[in-house]
């Protein structure tokens, strides 16, 4: 059994180093295309906990997952925050920028359904297990984890969010891309016009195309420093002001996580954007804390699994019918409805996937889109959760 905070961390980093670069070589495999190098991480990480790899009562392994954890949180929001420019995302022009932010109220209409229907057969953290679900399917896995820190959310709990992640969002995109083929069918229905999309796609393709792609350690070196110090100040800020009495009900971690997100999205708009490497480092970093995440958690304790997992398809079915009615009223077409829907729940990774099966072309509006959810992915989580809990 591991008592040693370095060994542990030092196990962790090499598992998910291992898994990445397996993926990375066997991406193409059937386990691979269907099970994210995030969930094996996760639940990797779970397996060894169940078996009592470490000692998570250890001072030194204990002290050395909250230290890290609470360290690199922060400054990867702030990494990925770089690319989301706020005056880019308002060139996608309103029509686009609302049906985002639709699909992203339907699916909070979903949680709010279904964790009525449900929260008989779910456990008592199920507001916080929503919360961090909503965060990751308004923005992205790393919202999830903003969301989960923020709220408290530990061991199991967190497991039911990787696993309805996982297993709705697989049928969720699969659907999503069934349905390209049947574009112009659904654009007739709803009689959309899509001149609009090409002229700001335009745009968006000469920016991202711009955006150096050759990485150098000192991008890297410069990127981790100054992420790393407005961490340090944003986690300072934050237990400065949790001694206000009005302030204290979001906690230390909360402020300091909602303030390096708007430090994020402003830094977007300065030079520090076009530095290369930030998506990397950040996703180190990601990749490492769902590690550190995963390792208090408990297979054995995972009992209502199947309720949480038919959960979640009744929110991506109540949002999908939704956003069916608000296209054929809004006359939307099938490329900002899929989009929209993609952007909130698969986020920056999947989002151009859907993008590419329209059009190659169309992959930076769905980048851009996606990045809307980075921004406020976090605010939907936590705010979805505190909703759930005076529900309960």
């Amino acid at each position: 059994m591991i008592t040693n905070g370095f060994h542990f961390v030092a196990l962790l980093l090499c598992l998910s180093g291992i898994v990445i670069y397996l993926e990375k070589n066997f991406k193409d495999s059937l386990f691979f295309k269907y099970i994210p190098a995030l969930v094996v991480i996760y639940f990797g990480s779970m397996v060894l906990s169940t078996l009592g790899v470490w000692d998570m009562t250890s001072k030194s392994v204990s002290g050395a997952r909250s230290v890290i954890k609470d360290a690199i949180l922060p400054a990867m929001i702030f990494l990925m925050l770089l690319r989301a420019d706020l005056r880019d995302i308002a060139k996608l022009g309103p029509r686009m920028i609302i049906s985002f932010f639709t699909a992203s109220f339907t699916i909070m209409i979903g949680f709010v359904v279904a964790y009525v229907l449900f929260k008989s057969h779910l456990a008592p953290n199920a507001p916080l297990t929503f919360g961090a679900l909503a965060g990751s399917w308004v923005g992205g896995t790393q919202n999830m984890v903003a969301v989960q820190q923020a709220i408290g959310l530990e061991g199991t709990g967190m497991g039911y969010t990787l696993l309805i992640d996982s297993i709705d969002y697989s049928i969720w995109i699969m659907f999503l891309l069934f349905l390209v083929p049947f574009q112009a069918k659904f654009n007739k229905w709803t009689k959309a016009d899509t001149t609009k999309i090409d002229e700001i796609n335009a745009h968006l393709t000469k920016k991202f195309s711009s955006i150096s792609k050759e990485i150098k350690y000192q991008d890297i070196f410069f990127l981790m420093g100054i992420s790393f110090a407005l961490t340090a100040v944003c986690g300072i800020v934050g237990k400065e002001m949790v001694k206000i009495p009005s302030l204290a009900f979001m906690g230390a971690t909360g402020w300091s996580i909602i303030l390096i997100t708007i430090l994020g999205v402003i830094a977007a708009m300065t030079p520090l954007s076009k530095i290369p490497g930030s998506p990397e480092v950040s996703n180190v970093m990601l990749y490492t804390l769902i590690g550190l995440i995963a390792s208090n958690a408990n297979f054995l304790e995972l009992t209502q699994a199947p309720y949480y997992i038919i959960a979640g398809f009744v929110i991506l079915i109540i949002h999908g019918v939704l956003m069916a009615l608000i296209s054929k009223i809004f006359k939307l077409d099938l490329f900002t409805c899929g989009i929209s829907s993609l952007a909130n729940i698969g986020g920056v990774a999947s989002a151009p996937v859907l993008a590419a099966a329209y059009s190659q072309s169309l992959v930076p509006i769905a980048v851009l889109m996606a990045l809307i959810g980075v921004i406020t992915g976090t605010f939907f989580g936590i705010g979805l959760a505190e909703f759930l809990m005076f529900l309960s």
